[in-house]
């Protein structure tokens, strides 16, 4: 009688092509997952702006003009992990918030990134925040920026 047995288990092709495309799928998947993480603190830095342009806002429809930077009050120097400092300027009848971003959010980067975030006034004494890049060798990359802000 001959019997045979089954082979079992994978053969050394089968394990290095499945290698391969482990290889594939991290070497894209990592630097898209290195993106998503800088977006999401650049998000968390807008959240940290939310005071400074809620405080401008409430100052403009009680006085229907913008703060100086004394009478804002704004925390040019937040404590966070993200943001390292913010900038207030009110030229005319226009507010910047400007914002360094630390140099550990984006790796690699040079240190106080920037984005800027611009009022407009509306009928009704009410300020309209506009997210965009600063101009400047400083800028925080397009790409990381929230949707709304690369538009």
């Amino acid at each position: 009688m001959n019997i045979q047995k089954q082979q079992q288990g994978f053969t050394l092709i089968e394990l290095m092509i499945v290698i391969a495309i482990v290889g594939i799928l991290a070497a894209i998947a990592l630097p898209a997952y290195q993106d998503y993480t800088v977006r999401a603190k650049v998000s968390e830095a807008m959240v940290n702006l939310a005071e400074a342009k809620t405080t401008i806002a409430e100052y403009y429809s009680s006085n229907n003009v913008f703060p100086t930077l004394l009478a804002s009050g704004i925390n040019t120097s937040p404590n966070t992990e993200i943001v390292a400092s913010i900038v207030y300027s009110s030229a005319g009848r226009e507010p910047l918030l400007t914002a360094h971003v630390k140099s550990a959010v984006v790796p690699g980067a040079v240190a106080n990134q920037t984005f800027v975030l611009s009022g407009s006034t509306q009928a009704g004494n009410r300020v309209i925040w506009k997210c965009k890049p600063s101009a400047g060798g400083n800028a925080l990359a397009t790409k990381y920026l929230p949707a709304n802000c690369r538009g």
